[in-house]
């Protein structure tokens, strides 16, 4: 089984690499960008007998900050070998 873990600055903490970006964007002149929200994707091969709890138990206790992060978790379809 193969997930994504997409983690995110909660609403309301400042994101300096985010404003960075936003600035760079203004410089090279695209204009209609309105805010820039940094992240990061983090993928993960597991068995199939890891629970959903324990893939929460991981985001919580190392892959995210909890006091200024949020993560969505995907899983991802793996193709079948031809």
């Amino acid at each position: 089984m193969k997930v994504q873990v997409q983690v995110r600055l909660k609403p309301g903490v400042l994101d300096p690499q985010g404003r960075a970006i936003h600035h760079s964007l203004e410089g090279l002149g695209f204009s209609g960008v309105d805010d820039v929200r940094m992240g990061k994707l983090i993928e993960i091969d597991l068995a199939d007998e890891v629970s959903d709890e324990q893939i929460h138990e991981m985001c919580r206790k190392l892959l995210t900050n909890m006091v200024i992060e949020d993560y969505v978790i995907c899983r991802i379809a793996q193709e079948e070998p031809a």
